[in-house]
């Protein structure tokens, strides 16, 4: 059995050292880091932008579904954003995408600011306490996980340069 609590302070690391300005090269395509492929993620309950809360069991199992873990200060999540933008509307009306807000160095108010100049497609979340972070074990922001419409993870992947389209249709084509 492999113990999963110490990665905690490391993706809590990885997460402040965003925070500070580092960047880390990390490979482009989808990796193995984060929830294991084929996992279904435990259920997780946490926030609208405004404190309400959002249960993703409403999400997850219905249909393939995206999930990015963003902050406003990732230039990276912003680099993103074209892949995220296009993924969205290819897969409009077939599959979700939620932008989950880390709660590391920004708060609920300053990500609805930001959003105003800066809107991102899909539904923006607030990380509560990190319970997201926890449960899709998300290393660092600009984590992607993509899970197929039974709640599985068939993929996930860190990085400017993913390929959020392909994840979707491989989402779409599981059975």
């Amino acid at each position: 059995m492999r113990i999963r609590r110490p990665l905690a302070p490391v993706a809590a690391a990885l997460l402040w050292c965003g925070a500070a300005g580092f960047s880390f090269a990390l490979p482009a395509a989808a990796q193995d880091v984060g929830i294991e492929i084929g996992r279904v993620p435990p259920p997780v309950t946490i926030e609208d932008l405004d404190g309400n809360p959002v249960d993703l069991a409403q999400y997850v199992g219905k249909r393939p579904v995206l999930l990015e873990f963003w902050a406003q200060w990732c230039d990276i999540c912003a680099a993103l954003q074209p892949r995220l933008a296009a993924a969205a509307a290819q897969h409009a009306g077939k599959a979700d995408v939620l932008v989950i807000a880390v709660a590391v160095n920004q708060s609920q108010r300053s990500v609805r600011r930001h959003l105003v100049d800066h809107p991102v497609p899909g539904r923006v979340l607030w990380d509560t306490g990190g319970r997201a972070t926890r449960a899709y074990q998300a290393p660092s922001t600009s984590y992607v996980a993509v899970l197929d419409a039974r709640g599985r993870v068939v993929y996930t992947g860190v990085g400017e340069d993913q390929d959020l389209s392909g994840a979707l249709d491989r989402a779409l084509a599981a059975r």
